[in-house]
């Protein structure tokens, strides 16, 4: 079966944000996202829950498949709503079947 390259982007943040980013990714021409709850982790600062150690919302993960070239300018829609707030944005390479969709 043909595959098709695709960047996959996971952005997580807290939840609070998640409207501000998704508008900033469909003004960027994103249309397909999948967003996902968070229910805790750890990272730099040790383990958390979403039980109030970042905030009582918790975070979500946004999770988006794009063709390569459209990458950088989700990565700036991305940025502009993280930089000043918690978030993670991770990229992976990744193999679609129906490219027309991405």
């Amino acid at each position: 079966m043909q595959t098709h390259t695709a960047k996959r982007v996971e952005i997580v943040i807290e939840a609070p944000l998640e409207s501000r980013l998704i508008r900033a990714l469909t003004e960027t021409g994103v249309t397909g996202f999948t967003i996902l709850p968070v229910h805790g982790g750890s990272g730099r600062s040790g383990v958390w829950t979403r039980e109030g150690q970042v905030g009582r919302a918790g975070m979500v993960s946004v999770v988006c498949l794009i063709k390569p070239e459209r990458l950088d300018g989700l990565l700036d829609a991305a940025f502009s709503v993280l930089e000043k707030h918690i978030g993670v944005v991770s990229i992976t390479d990744a193999q679609v079947l129906r490219a027309e969709r991405f």
